[in-house]
């Protein structure tokens, strides 16, 4: 069963990378992320919240979730030494299921997010990649660090990591995918993935 551990720190993750980034080519990697918070939770940047349906809801967070992360770069590195030992239809396959996967995994969990203040703590670029570096402030009191690693995909930046609290998101993936396929086969895990997304 692929599973994402610590649900409620993961659903906070999602809401800082959902935003379509195409109005951000020029951005810098941090105005990247805040462009990102602003668009899909406009209360973040001041604006008024204008209601949706929960279908047109999820249909804006799938397509600007599709238009930030590097879903093919998170895909090479979840898989790891195995990317190069599938064919290259196999690994367009993985990709468009894997991306579907964290999509959907997280759709419910995002219309959670009770607008919690965030804050961007500090940013590094070294060449095409950056990390940028925010923190959540949850109702209690309590922070959570969120860590975003992003490449230069073209003319913008894309994210292909995120840290909470120094634990890898994509190395969680690769932990769940390798004991698949140790256990079987990279069929084995490509029809998990076909079945999580209901195929």
């Amino acid at each position: 069963m692929i599973r994402v551990t610590r649900p409620i720190v993961l659903s906070v993750i999602m809401v800082m990378l959902l935003a379509s980034a195409g109005a951000a080519a020029a951005a810098s990697p941090t105005e990247t992320v805040q462009g990102a918070v602003k668009q899909v939770f406009p209360e973040q940047g001041g604006t008024p919240v204008q209601k949706v349906s929960t279908d047109q809801r999820r249909a804006q967070i799938r397509k600007a979730a599709e238009s930030l992360f590097d879903f093919e770069e998170m895909s090479r590195i979840s898989l790891g030494r195995y990317w190069t030992q599938v064919s290259q239809a196999e690994k367009d396959e993985f990709i468009r299921l894997f991306s579907g996967l964290i999509a959907s995994s997280y759709m419910g969990k995002i219309e959670q997010y009770a607008g919690e203040p965030i804050s961007y703590t500090g940013e590094r670029v070294e060449g095409n990649a950056a990390v940028v570096q925010s923190r959540v402030v949850t109702p209690k009191g309590s922070q959570i660090e969120i860590e975003y690693r992003l490449n230069k995909a073209g003319e913008r930046w894309a994210v292909y990591d995120l840290y909470v609290d120094g634990v890898s998101l994509v190395a969680n993936y690769k932990t769940q995918f390798g004991r698949i396929i140790q256990r079987g086969s990279f069929a084995d895990l490509l029809k998990t993935l076909r079945e999580k997304a209901g195929s």
